[in-house]
């Protein structure tokens, strides 16, 4: 479980009363290395704690924006920290949410790393609405009545603001999220999309590509997806699935090109798939799923790895992955400079049960 009650209570009281988004250090004002910024306001953890992000300096040219994952919650005893199992993270001052303690993408002494020179925007998770919840939210457990504040919009779009008055005019972007973030990758994309007209914007969705189950409709409904949503989100009717999500923010950000990453029985989104009332393997779901987007999404690419791990951007496994031929590494630095990749598969359902040789 990531964190109890009480420690939830003293990092309360540690970190109240952060500064103000206006308060918060520019860019040419940060050391190297990375700087942890809160920008206060509205935005919130699940659970009350502040909301932090990380910054890292590189160069002018390059951005990488990268949303966290860690788990969602929908219902009482899953938000509730005095149950077991907690499926979500609810505060950003935990060891998962600092990229310091992260590697693949986020080791800057791997000589490998595609992303190390880039300017980096690390979005922490902590609200349990894969990013996208716009609604405070109260929840009966049968041991308590609480709030979730369900406020991943509002830290993500205080995130972007400071990106917007930080960094001028870069000429790539990389917008990627792993687990929950690789949800909520393609809807940031179309906003920095027009912050940004000039800019070649990839995007990434890493480790979430098989949710195709009924019940996300009401999920993306309880967590307020669509309270102020942009017009393009809901134009011709809310979203039915996550899918839909991608489908919409290619039309709305054409110029993008959009990208999955996922291995082929994730054992972490089969535990969710479960919690929705889906017991069925998740590779058929992947793949009907590709294909639904390859077929209306132009340019479309996806890489699918045999296996049982979860996300691919934080872990040493983006070094020594290689399926078809065709290295990980060398896959997402094309994709993020915006070079011609084509999918690559692990083959059929049975083939695809075993990792990547390595």
């Amino acid at each position: 479980m990531p964190i109890r009650a009480a420690a939830l209570a003293f990092l309360v009281a540690l970190f109240a009363g952060p500064a103000l988004a206006a308060d918060l250090p520019k860019l040419p004002d940060l050391g190297a290395g990375w700087t942890t910024l809160a920008p206060g306001g509205e935005t919130s953890c699940a659970l009350g704690t502040p909301f932090e992000f990380h910054v890292k300096p590189g160069r002018e040219d390059r951005l990488f924006v990268f949303l966290n994952g860690g788990g969602a919650c929908w219902t009482g005893n899953q938000c509730s920290l005095e149950e077991e199992p907690t499926p979500y993270f609810p505060a950003s001052q935990i060891e998962h949410n600092d990229p310091r303690n992260l590697k693949g993408a986020f080791d800057e002494s791997h000589p490998d790393n595609p992303l190390k020179d880039w300017t980096q925007v690390f979005v922490t998770y902590c609200t349990g609405d894969v990013h996208l919840g716009n609604r405070d939210v109260t929840y009966d457990s049968w041991k308590e009545e609480f709030t979730v504040r369900h406020r991943g919009r509002k830290n993500v779009r205080a995130v972007l603001d400071w990106v917007y008055a930080n960094v001028a005019g870069p000429e790539r972007i990389f917008i990627a999220g792993s687990s929950a973030g690789g949800i909520a990758a393609p809807w940031y994309a179309v906003e920095v999309a027009t912050q940004y007209p000039d800019a070649g914007i990839s995007v990434l969705g890493d480790g979430a590509g098989g949710y195709r189950d009924p019940g996300v409709a009401a999920l993306m409904e309880g967590w307020g997806f669509f309270d102020d949503a942009p017009i393009w989100v809901t134009d011709g009717g809310a979203p039915g699935t996550f899918e839909d999500i991608w489908r919409r923010a290619s039309i709305a950000a054409p110029r993008a090109t959009f990208a999955q990453f996922d291995n082929a029985y994730d054992d972490v989104q089969e535990m969710f798939l479960k919690l929705l009332g889906t017991e069925a393997r998740l590779y058929p779901l992947i793949e009907k799923n590709r294909s639904d987007l390859a077929a209306t999404i132009p340019g479309f690419r996806s890489y699918v790895a045999g296996g049982t791990p979860h996300t691919l951007i934080r872990f040493d496994r983006l070094y020594t992955y290689e399926v078809e031929g065709v290295k990980a590494t060398g896959w997402l630095r094309a994709l993020a400079e915006g070079e011609e990749v084509q999918s690559v598969s692990c083959g059929d359902a049975a083939a695809c049960e075993g990792e990547p040789e390595q």
